[in-house]
């Protein structure tokens, strides 16, 4: 399984690389906004920080909704690095978009996915990736966990070459839970990502030599 960081905050990606494990970021506008990112350059100046971090798939998401627009944002953020993936709605103008980026070599990352049908137009048209929104939908008391498993499942039966990007990860337990969904790639808060290090087991062995340690050092 992959890791991406699902943030635009740079010292939370420079922290999650240095970990030696980060394959790839995903931001969205919210996210975007949260740092404070404002205007047309300052997307495009943040993208490229972002890229000058990670050596891997960077998801930046187009604002458009109409088909002309998506190509034309989406043409533009991918002309900025080659790590670049656009993102865009799994909407009717998305999935055409998608069409366009696939037919024009440009890699893209079909978001906002809560259907295996979303899922399959997606690869049908030729996404790199396809983003089901595992949180969202547990929080309308949907099973986002059992979307995953059935959107790899389809992928495998008919042979998409899309990969599966488990997406609005809530917690550490997601993780593991799309990981046994035989998900792709999990996008996750930094947080759930270091929790994957947490067990008391860990914390007792390491005091315990530590302990030992000091007891033959006196």
């Amino acid at each position: 399984m992959k890791f991406f960081i699902d943030t635009a905050n740079l010292d939370q990606i420079k922290e999650a690389n240095d970990l030696g494990i980060l394959d790839g970021v995903t931001t969205n506008p919210s996210l975007m906004a949260r740092e404070g990112i404002k205007g047309e350059k300052g997307f495009i100046d943040h993208y490229i920080k972002i890229c000058n971090i990670v050596d891997g798939d960077v998801s930046a998401e187009v604002i458009a909704t109409d088909y002309q627009g998506m190509i034309k944002e989406g043409e533009a953020l991918a002309a900025l690095h080659p790590n670049i993936v656009v993102k865009v709605p799994a909407i009717k103008n998305g999935i055409k978009a998608v069409k366009y980026f696939s037919d024009n070599n440009i890699r893209s990352n079909c978001t906002l996915i809560f259907s295996p049908g979303q899922a399959l137009l997606a690869a049908k048209a030729g996404a790199t990736y396809v983003s089901p929104f595992v949180g969202r939908l547990d929080d309308i008391s949907s099973d986002g966990v059992e979307l995953v498993a059935q959107i790899v499942d389809i992928f495998d039966t008919y042979g998409y070459e899309s990969q599966v990007i488990a997406a609005s990860i809530r917690h550490t337990m997601h993780i593991i839970q799309c990981m046994d969904a035989g998900a792709h790639v999990a996008t996750c808060p930094l947080n759930a990502i270091l929790g994957l290090l947490k067990h008391p087991l860990t914390d007792i062995g390491v005091e315990k030599f530590l302990a030992d340690h000091r007891k033959l050092n006196k």
